[in-house]
Order: structure tokens, then C-alpha cells, then sequence
């Protein structure tokens, strides 16, 4: 997968509506945000019961996050085959594999 700096598309990839690159952002800071209490909790010698509890919440809003790009950019490539355009954006078949990843 192909480095794509912060702010910037893929080239020949989508991730959504603007409305939906939002939230997902917005769902990756909130896990970022959670991260951070995880470090620093592992870093003080928290609770393990906390810090476990915490990874959780943060692999599930990573997870949340991966779901809506996928979902998001296979919306985008059947609208594109339904209005006959050429798809420069990921294969149905890319597509299974990158949910799969996720999985």
C-alpha cells in the first residue's frame, strides 16, 4: 500500500465523500487520543484491566475507521461502474482482499 501523506488523495483511489473522509478522520484522532492514554497508562503502570480495556477501544475504532474507507471507496467504484465511467479506483476483488485485511 502506497504512503499517503496526511491531508493529501491516493492517487486512483477514493476514500469517500468529503462528509466521510471527515469522520474517518475524525474516528482515527479519537483513537490516537486513545493511544495516548494507553501509552501513558503503560508508561505509569496502570491497570492492566484499564490498559487492556483501553487497546481495546483502540483497535476498535481503528477497525471502524478501516471498514468505512473500504465501504466508502466500494460505493464510489459502483457508482462509477453504474454510470459507465472508467474505474481508476480499486477492483471489486482488491476490495474483498483489503476487507479481508481488516478482518
Amino acid at each position: 500500500m502506497a504512503h499517503v501523506a496526511p491531508g493529501a488523495a491516493a492517487s486512483g483511489s477514493h476514500a469517500g465523500s468529503d462528509e466521510q473522509r471527515r469522520k474517518v478522520a475524525n474516528r482515527l484522532k479519537r483513537a490516537q487520543g486513545q493511544l495516548a492514554a494507553v501509552i501513558a497508562a503503560v508508561e505509569s503502570g496502570g491497570d492492566c484491566r484499564a490498559v487492556i480495556t483501553q487497546l481495546a477501544a483502540v483497535s476498535s475504532a481503528i477497525d471502524r475507521a478501516g471498514f468505512a474507507v473500504v465501504a466508502g471507496a466500494l460505493t464510489d467504484c459502483l457508482a462509477t461502474q453504474e454510470e459507465g465511467g472508467p474505474s481508476d479506483g480499486p477492483t471489486v476483488d482488491e476490495l474483498e482482499k483489503l476487507f479481508l485485511s481488516l478482518a
